[in-house]
């Protein structure tokens, strides 16, 4: 059977799969609890993908092209290197915080891959993470960071991904604060 890739009611599918593994994790969801999620039939959910794994392939990789997207909108905005770094952080902040489940579900699901989907996933990631470092490269060559660039890429990397651990969206800070707040301390400045 042929799948539709890009039907609308497949992209709706993935987004409710997405909820149930980042709420009830991937191994702890079962074909008939997504089934019931998404209003139809356990058998019916093959008609839109092949397996369970396909759904979760499905699930990390609509969150990595949307946060590519969206740093990419970001990044075209920003002028100089230090608005740009803002800008990227602000962009993956948003993709963690305010379109969160996906992004969840990339980072404490990914294990859950096969290494085949594994693979083809890593190109993406590191699509992503070439922007991060064609910014922080940026940043080094004006002067406004200096050291290691690869280590501080990882650290502000890790620093924003644990960001879905302790943010609260109805607390203080807004993601505009947290992502001045990391280039202030990339570039260890004052805020």
């Amino acid at each position: 059977m042929k799948l539709n890739k890009n039907s609308k009611r497949r992209k709706e599918l993935v987004a409710i799969a997405a909820r149930l593994f980042c709420n009830q994790g991937y191994e702890s969801t079962t074909v008939r609890m997504l089934a019931d999620a998404m209003g139809i039939k356990s058998g019916s959910l093959f008609h839109h993908f092949n397996d369970k794994q396909e759904i979760l392939y499905a699930v990390i990789e609509s969150g990595m092209l949307h946060a590519m997207e969206i740093a990419h909108q970001t990044l075209a905005k920003a002028k100089t290197p230090k608005d740009r770094l803002y800008a990227l952080a602000r962009a993956h902040l948003s993709t963690l915080l305010e379109d969160r489940d996906a992004h969840v579900v990339a980072l404490y699901e990914w294990r859950s891959l096969t290494q085949e989907s594994r693979d083809l996933l890593v190109k993406l990631r590191d699509a992503y993470e070439t922007s991060w470092r064609e910014v922080v490269n940026e940043c080094h060559e004006v002067g406004l960071i200096k050291g290691d660039q690869s280590l501080q890429r990882h650290l502000a990397l890790g620093a924003l991904n644990w960001t879905v651990q302790w943010y609260q969206p109805d607390g203080k800070l807004s993601p505009d604060v947290l992502a001045k707040e990391l280039v202030a301390m990339i570039l260890r400045e004052k805020v």
